[in-house]
């Protein structure tokens, strides 16, 4: 098995730290991982995204034409990646940033007001990315919020480590996000 993802916003939002935690996550449940960063000369307020390849066996490349899973945090992430989901996947929309708006019947949306929840929540808009991470967990099935929990203390760099509980809170409230809902 071999499963694509996207995670994509503007910089500053964590985009490729999510990512990092994605793949490290997949590491530890033992498969085969790429990690692929792209982003603008300008880095924070531009266009970030980062690609991840899970699999079974050797990743068969590092950057795909299409992707089974996509995490959108604004606009302009949602109408550039929306046509890349392949057909039967699931594009997970920041509606705090996106509109909630159904362009493809082929794919499955999961709209969440992810760094609304965040915000209100957990006072800091910043950890939305993680609790982004927290409701593909659930909406995909492929990773566990304990491996991802484990990950997270891999990731986070020594002196950023006090903030290690309150990710692990934002994993869960994205995890427990209703997914009904849409």
């Amino acid at each position: 098995m071999e499963k694509d993802f996207i995670i994509a916003g503007f910089g500053g939002q964590g985009v490729l730290l999510a990512g990092e935690v994605l793949a490290n996550g997949f590491m530890l449940d033992d498969k085969k991982v790429t990690w692929y960063p792209s982003y603008g000369a300008e880095m924070r307020g531009g266009t970030v995204n980062c690609s991840i390849v899970m699999a079974d066996e050797e990743v068969s490349a590092v950057q795909k034409s299409h992707a089974d899973f996509i995490i959108v945090l604004n606009q302009a992430s949602f109408d550039r990646f929306t046509p890349v989901v392949r057909s039967g996947g699931t594009i997970i929309v920041n509606t705090t940033l996106a509109e909630p708006v159904k362009t493809r019947s082929d794919i499955n949306y999961v709209f969440a007001p992810i760094t609304q929840i965040a915000e209100e929540k957990l006072g800091n808009n910043k950890i939305s990315n993680i609790l982004a991470l927290g409701v593909l967990s659930a909406a995909s099935g492929l990773i566990s919020l304990d491996t991802l929990e484990k990950a997270l203390y891999n990731v986070i760099p020594p002196h950023r480590k006090s903030l290690i509980p309150k990710n692990i809170e934002a994993l869960k409230l994205g995890y427990e996000y209703d997914l009904l809902k849409v």
